[in-house]
């Protein structure tokens, strides 16, 4: 497995990118903060809320899927982690 770390801002990020393969990851929201996951046109209105303070979320991510994530307000710490045989 491969640990990342992103820092989410109001600005959609992209956290995952393309893959030929299907991939089970793990998305940890640091903080107190809430952040949203979805594709590259994520707001704080449409997103997948991710519960503050929560434990890891297993998200299963389709081949040629990518994950973008936002923040409705501030910065937030994310960290992933993805398969080691992660084709980007």
């Amino acid at each position: 497995m491969i640990s990342t770390t992103a820092t989410i801002t109001t600005t959609a990020s992209q956290v995952l990118t393309k893959s030929n393969a299907w991939r089970t990851v793990y998305i940890h929201v640091i903080g107190a903060g809430t952040i949203y996951l979805g594709g590259p046109d994520v707001t704080s209105t449409n997103g997948l809320l991710t519960e503050k303070n929560a434990v890891p979320l297993q998200l299963e991510i389709p081949a040629q899927e990518e994950l973008w994530a936002v923040t409705g307000s501030g910065t937030e710490s994310l960290r992933i982690l993805k398969p080691a045989l992660y084709n980007e």
